[in-house]
């Protein structure tokens, strides 16, 4: 219980390091191991104010087991996904807005940037059933049953979600995603990008760049950064 709620916490904080909030909206979940629930920021906490008073453990159902305060209205998006996809260990959602920008769009992300190659081969999915809330578990199966086994998929009118097998990788998923949108976006104001990776280059820099050693350094960057804000 310890470490799923200190798992939360960090991500919290990681996430508002990078920049990723939006007030108290948007929030990472650490699967619970022992339950088919999810470990989750309280509602009406940002980011960067979360700890460990403030994380509860939000079953499928949505009924609050452990911890104090109201939960999100959008928990199916991290109890469904996980439902589906038994080797995620964390999900994340937030509304950056350049990922809201770039989902209006509905043009593909290109591999720019050395952010941008985690989601380019395959596309990144676009959830498109609704751009409210996720606020009932058969919303939450079909976010999950579109996010399939990508990292990440859009949700135009509304942000995005990441996923993946641990804190680090789904935060860092996330970090990324706002950027690779961020710097498309520049590109095409400029524009329109002319050149990028191709499907090769794309395939080893996914590797060399953002392998598990890679995504860990800049996850404990993050962790460094949020620890200098708080002094």
């Amino acid at each position: 219980m310890k470490e799923e709620i200190d798992e939360t916490v960090r991500a919290s904080r990681a996430l508002a390091a990078a920049g990723l909030t939006d007030m108290v909206w948007g929030h990472a979940a650490i699967r619970d191991p022992e339950s088919d629930g999810a470990w989750m920021k309280a509602s009406g906490w940002g980011f960067e104010e979360i700890d460990a008073d403030r994380v509860l453990l939000v079953s499928r159902s949505g009924d609050v087991l452990h911890g104090e305060g109201k939960r999100h209205i959008e928990y199916p998006i991290h109890t469904e996904i996980m439902a589906r996809r038994p080797d995620v260990g964390c999900v994340v959602h937030t509304h950056a807005p350049a990922l809201s920008a770039f989902a209006s769009l509905d043009v593909p992300l290109r591999p720019i940037s050395h952010d941008g190659v985690v989601f380019c081969d395959p596309q990144l999915p676009r959830f498109t059933d609704t751009g409210a809330l996720i606020a009932t578990r058969e919303l939450g199966a079909a976010l999950a049953e579109t996010l399939g086994d990508a990292p990440a998929a859009l949700m135009p009118q509304h942000g995005a979600v990441t996923a993946g097998p641990d804190a680090a990788t789904a935060v860092m998923y996330a970090v990324l995603l706002e950027r690779a949108c961020r710097t498309q976006l520049m590109a095409m104001a400029a524009g329109g990008p002319k050149v990028w990776s191709d499907d090769e280059e794309a395939a080893f820099k996914r590797e060399q760049i953002w392998n598990p050693t890679q995504l860990g350094a800049g996850w404990n960057y993050l962790g460094r950064l949020s620890e200098r804000t708080d002094r």
